[in-house]
């Protein structure tokens, strides 16, 4: 309540009624600059101009080793079914203890990509770093 100190004959405190929007204002105020400064931090999509993959497939070896993962998990080297457990002793038979030849791997569009993964990390593990995924390119054959 405010009041208004002269204007009174008799001296008394007479109680006015307008409304303060002053504090109203500074609240307003404090929101407006929260939410300037919120605003760009609350955006998630970021604009990202990404570049074309556009690389030539490279050369393929006189005999590349083609490790493919079918739709149900299931693995094979070349044309030979192999059990997940025995996949490294497999491929060191396959290479003579080579480890530095490249491996292909072929997935199916079904897989999982947890379990892609857990596959790149029994290569790893291995010794079998230089792994080159295949796809499909635009025409519809392999790279």
């Amino acid at each position: 309540m405010a009041g208004n100190i002269g204007g009174s004959p008799r001296g008394a405190l007479e109680e006015t009624h307008d409304i303060n929007v002053t504090p109203f204002i500074d609240v307003m105020l404090v929101l407006l600059i929260i939410f300037m400064v919120a605003a760009p931090l609350a955006t998630v999509d970021l604009p990202v101009d990404l570049p074309a993959a556009n690389s030539a497939p490279h050369e393929k070896p006189d005999k590349p080793i083609y490790l493919t993962v079918q739709a149900d998990l299931a693995l094979a080297l070349g044309e030979t079914p192999v059990k997940r457990n025995d996949l490294v002793s497999s491929l060191d038979a396959l290479v003579n203890g080579d480890k530095g030849k490249r491996v292909f791997l072929r997935a199916d569009s079904a897989v999982p990509y947890g379990e892609l993964m857990a596959i790149l990390e029994r290569l790893r593990a291995g010794g079998y770093l230089k792994v080159s995924l295949v796809a499909l390119d635009a025409g519809g054959a392999q790279k």
